[in-house]
């Protein structure tokens, strides 16, 4: 396996990372399971393992602990905070209260002194970036963690977080993890752009757009397959929805791309998100050994100029067919009274 450097870090991390999210209550279940996979990732040479507190509750860090007992020092282990964890006000967000005590609990859970990557996993508008950055850059001095990074934010936050670290003499994110795949390229547009502009590594997710790239769900076909994610997140994987039907006729014409130049769709659509030179490492998620044995290969594709093109037929560089994979939409859009002046009585 060739392994890329990590932004300017110095650090080399393998083309695929192991992203541990389906171990535990969201998905696969068994621990006993997702331990001979992560010892399989590992065997193979991927060297990054990446989950979240939030991820089972915290479970999924667990498992990935005790999986990496005894291995630890084999792994860049990557965690992210943010999202509510437990019970009760002040446990989630980007304050400086929340960070240092979310920190101690992956920690704990990870069976570890440090974390090499600890990454802020969404903005939250209600905190300054200075708080978030200068509570980060405390944990690297402490010796808690080595480098921090940001996950799915918007290209002019990459910029202000950057510029603040600068102003404040703060550590500065090291790395961003956008959602980037053939239906999902709205990161090409200004994202990847900044991160190379800023020496950003940069650790993709959802290459297989949650699914519609796996060669599963073909048109045609029962929808019985697509029911459990149905469930979970209708806006990405509801068929009925007029996004997801021009998501899968687009897949459906990548399947033939793929057929056409002997690769799985699997394979194709990982090696595409790999070959943007902007990109460290791709986040796969794998559920069963069988799914991660089937993304392993991708690292040794190359697409030609003829696939490249062709695939910016189906789906224009850029763009992102449905805006539910984009994986954060800003309060200016969720919010519809940060829109409007309100009404004087």
């Amino acid at each position: 396996m060739t392994y890329r450097y990590l932004g300017r870090t110095g650090v080399q991390v393998s083309p695929l990372t192991l992203g541990a999210m389906n171990f535990g209550a969201w998905a696969n279940q068994d621990h006993d399971d997702a331990t001979r996979i992560i010892h399989r990732a590992l065997d193979a040479g991927i060297n990054v393992v990446d989950t979240a507190d939030v991820y089972s509750q915290g479970e999924n860090e667990e498992i990935v602990g005790k999986a990496l007992a005894g291995r630890r020092d084999e792994v860049f282990l990557a965690s992210k905070f943010h999202a509510q964890v437990g019970l009760g006000p002040n446990r989630s967000g980007n304050s400086r209260r929340w960070i240092t005590r979310a920190v101690e609990n992956s920690l704990r859970r990870l069976g570890t002194d440090h974390l090499d990557l600890y990454q802020v996993h969404r903005p939250d508008p209600n905190t300054d970036i200075d708080e978030t950055l200068g509570a980060l850059t405390d944990l690297v001095r402490h010796g808690k963690i080595r480098y921090f990074g940001t996950t799915t934010f918007e290209p002019h936050q990459l910029v202000e977080a950057q510029w603040t670290a600068e102003r404040r003499g703060l550590q500065r994110p090291v790395s961003e993890q956008p959602p980037y795949s053939i239906l999902a390229r709205g990161a090409e547009r200004s994202t990847l752009p900044i991160a190379q502009k800023y020496g950003l590594g940069v650790l993709t997710w959802s290459p297989l757009a949650g699914g519609w790239l796996s060669g599963r769900y073909r048109a045609g076909e029962a929808e019985g397959a697509v029911s459990s994610r149905i469930e979970r997140q209708a806006h990405r994987h509801d068929p009925a929805l007029e996004a997801n039907k021009i998501k899968r006729a687009a897949a459906e014409e990548l399947v033939k791309l793929a057929d056409d130049a002997g690769l799985s769709l699997v394979h194709l659509s990982l090696a595409f998100v790999l070959q943007h030179p902007a990109v460290s490492s791709v986040i796969i998620g794998p559920r069963t050994l069988e799914h991660l044995e089937g993304q392993l290969g991708a690292v040794d594709v190359t697409l030609s100029s003829d696939i490249l093109d062709r695939i910016d037929e189906i789906v224009a560089p850029g763009l992102t067919i449905s805006p539910a994979d984009e994986g954060y939409l800003p309060p200016s859009l969720t919010d519809a009274s940060t829109r409007r002046i309100p009404r004087k009585n």
